[in-house]
């Protein structure tokens, strides 16, 4: 398999962009372009994990593309790839659950949530990894996106409430106290990584996988012409079905897939073609260690105080009152996130890479 330095890029800017959103110095002060849209609306911070989901497809394209494209003589062992594709989600799934564990024990009041960003990963890469084993034909795999993604707007009915919807029934139902939110006074729950919503969010890898086979044989036209109306699709979808990451709504789909697509493109190009500087490969290389390693690393600062000295006596002094308490929190962001750049240079300079 080619390996693509604008696919680790991109993948690694989406990662340092993640750690970015993630690790506020105060969720009480942050700018807008660093908050998701609260409900409906679609904020830079929520183009994240859309783009990461697409090059997840991608990748597994590129990954499986000795199973699905073999080379003339090439012996082909289908059943051990699904093995692969099933175990390999399961582990970032399990790596997930231990992530939320590690927050429970470490962080006092924090609750055990069952799903998450990596349980979503995890699941989408075993489901998708085995439709594009099983199902190789584009024609079938552009229509199983398309029943997914018409077959959700069907089951939503036009009900995108917060709490009414079925994705928030669903959660309430089979989550309860295990979901992102839950009100133990009305006993409804929301989980932007819940059941019902993880079923587009498989569309979203779908999408990256037929990126990547249009990017694998060198197809760049038709790339770009599909994130163009993948945008103009889910733009014009929208006025029926809002853009909402919460939900994960099928316009939501199309609109951030057809911005990841054309990113792809762009990075392809500056990278692979004109040899731009791969900016962000090495957060791209390890992308899931960079994730859980940061989720670890904030946990251990709440769990022993030690982030309350760093930013209350520290980051916010020198810069909320001379600047804006918007300002220290980004400030707090940006210097978390550049810790692990540096960590994870070294181990792009040393060979390392942590395979989940």
């Amino acid at each position: 398999m080619a390996r693509y330095s604008s696919i680790d890029a991109l993948r690694g800017l989406t990662v340092a962009a993640m750690l970015l959103v993630n690790n506020a110095g105060d969720w009480d002060h942050v700018y807008p372009w660093l908050e998701h849209a609260e409900w409906n609306g679609c904020h830079p911070a929520d183009f994240i994990f859309p783009f990461f989901l697409l090059i997840v497809g991608v990748s597994l394209s590129l990954a499986l593309s000795s199973i699905t494209a073999p080379k003339p003589g090439a012996v082909i062992d289908l059943a051990k790839a699904k093995k692969s594709v099933v175990l390999r989600g399961g582990r970032i799934i399990l790596l997930g659950i231990a992530l939320h564990v590690i927050a429970m024990l470490l962080i006092d009041g924090r609750a055990f949530r069952l799903f998450g960003v990596l349980q979503r990963i995890g699941i989408c890469f075993s489901v998708v990894g085995l439709v594009h084993l099983t199902f190789q034909s584009a024609r079938i795999q552009w229509g199983i996106i398309a029943a997914i993604l018409i077959g959700y707007w069907a089951l939503l009915r036009g009900v995108y409430v917060p709490e009414l919807n079925l994705a928030d029934k669903v959660d309430t139902a089979l989550l309860g106290k295990l979901a992102y939110q839950f009100d133990p006074a009305t006993k409804l729950a929301h989980d932007p990584e819940g059941i019902l919503s993880t079923l587009p969010s498989i569309a979203t890898v779908l999408l990256g996988v037929r990126a990547g086979e249009w990017l694998r044989r060198g197809q760049l036209r038709q790339l770009l012409i599909a994130g163009v109306v993948a945008i103009a699709l889910g733009g014009l979808w929208s006025l029926d079905m809002p853009l909402n990451k919460q939900l994960w709504t099928s316009s939501f789909v199309l609109w951030t897939g057809g911005f990841g697509i054309l990113a792809l493109c762009l990075m392809h190009y500056l990278i692979d073609q004109k040899n731009w500087p791969a900016i962000g490969r090495s957060f791209g290389i390890n992308a899931i260690a960079a994730y859980a390693g940061s989720w670890i690393g904030i946990c251990i600062l709440y769990g022993t105080g030690l982030f309350e000295v760093i930013y209350q006596r520290g980051v916010a002094p020198l810069f909320a009152t001379s600047v804006s308490p918007e300002f220290a929190s980004m400030m707090f962001s940006i210097g978390f996130t550049s810790v692990f750049a540096v960590i994870l240079k070294i181990m792009a300079l040393r060979g390392w890479r942590i395979v989940i």
